[in-house]
């Protein structure tokens, strides 16, 4: 009896030990810069396009990033339709890779083309006679086949932002895409974005099909895109107050996100988030919003980083030998730096001292 006794004790404080270790969530920065020059494809390399330089990485290495994504144009990577990929473009990712590789850095590689496909700079919908579903099951077969035996892909981004898909369903679109991928890829997690811009708001309306994907290898996460704007669009056209913001408008929209993905079962990252630094409110807003986040598991990137943003309100791209005042909010949230634990009663909301300067001061 005794010996049951202690074996039932010792249960317990092994199960109370597991349950109280901080969940590992793991967030990251969306550099910038492949996917530049929209309206200049496939355009010239450091002229209208740029890729990131390995002080870059090294940078957000050093600040605990985990996951940095890399949107990158489909014109460029396939710069005809249904042909091989473009030599050039794919050793400058897989370039990247190596780079992010040597630093313990996961990888997501985005498609950055809204649904679409630029032939002689006039766009075509997927799933439209002169871009078919199967010609995007193609390209991510290709990907998918040149980059499978990569082990620091964190996922891959079918596509960034659908939008105005008209009678061309994304759910359909995205399935090919799966399909394309499980073909010569059962290892890499596939991460899908929603129709509406991935709009957590209108994620149900646009989206609930979206939970009817089949993945055969089971590894499939969605993504959503949250800004705290009164648009939703991360410009950030109106101040603060004129936006209509609180310190819980980043949970009150992500929220219908989460609620989603709980009642379906389903696994979940935020993609794109973030805030200018020209109104300390919004800081506070931010840090609410991972904290959510973080206390569902989820993890997410930050945008944006990237050396040709200069001026661009949102960036996380140091200044000189000077982090952004996002970073310093952000760089709690970051594993490598607090240890896989946020050191902050979840129970109670942010509040700061409105004379308070994030540019002039670091978060500890």
């Amino acid at each position: 009896m005794k010996s049951k006794s202690l074996i039932t004790i010792l249960f317990f404080l092994i199960f109370s030990i597991v349950i109280g270790q901080p969940r590992q969530v793991s967030f990251g920065v969306t550099l910038c810069g492949a996917e530049f020059g929209q309206n200049n494809l496939p355009g010239i390399l450091n002229t209208n396009y740029i890729y990131p330089e390995e002080n870059e990485v090294s940078y957000f290495a050093k600040k605990g990033v985990q996951i940095i994504q890399l949107p990158i144009r489909w014109e460029r990577i396939q710069r005809n339709i249904g042909g091989p990929l473009d030599s050039k473009e794919l050793s400058l990712i897989e370039k990247f890779l190596d780079e992010c590789d040597l630093r313990d850095i996961q990888v997501t590689l985005i498609m950055q083309n809204y649904g679409r496909y630029k032939i002689n700079n006039v766009e075509y919908i997927i799933g439209s006679p002169q871009i078919s579903r199967a010609n995007y099951k193609d390209v991510w077969k290709k990907l998918a086949t040149a980059l499978r035996k990569r082990k620091n892909i964190y996922a891959f981004s079918i596509m960034s932002e659908p939008n105005h898909m008209g009678n061309y369903s994304w759910f359909e679109s995205a399935q090919q895409a799966i399909n394309g991928i499980r073909e010569v890829d059962g290892t890499h997690t596939i991460l899908v974005d929603g129709d509406n811009y991935s709009g957590p708001e209108t994620w149900v309306a646009y989206n609930d099909q979206l939970k009817n994907l089949f993945d055969p290898a089971n590894n499939m996460m969605f993504n959503a895109h949250c800004y705290f704007d009164e648009d939703r669009s991360g410009e950030y056209k109106k101040a603060y107050t004129a936006s209509g913001a609180n310190e819980m408008t980043g949970v009150s929209r992500i929220k219908h996100f989460v609620e989603w993905l709980q009642k379906n079962n389903k696994k979940g990252f935020v993609g794109e988030f973030g805030i200018p630094n020209n109104d300390n409110r919004w800081f506070v807003v931010l840090d609410n919003f991972l904290q959510y986040l973080t206390d569902n598991n989820i993890g997410g990137c930050y945008w944006a980083a990237g050396r040709w943003w200069k001026n661009y309100p949102l960036s996380i791209e140091p200044s000189g030998n000077s982090d952004k005042p996002q970073m310093n909010l952000y760089a709690k949230y970051l594993i490598q730096n607090n240890n896989s634990t946020i050191a902050r009663n979840t129970k109670q909301t942010t509040t700061i001292d409105p004379n308070y300067s994030y540019a002039a001061n670091s978060l500890k």
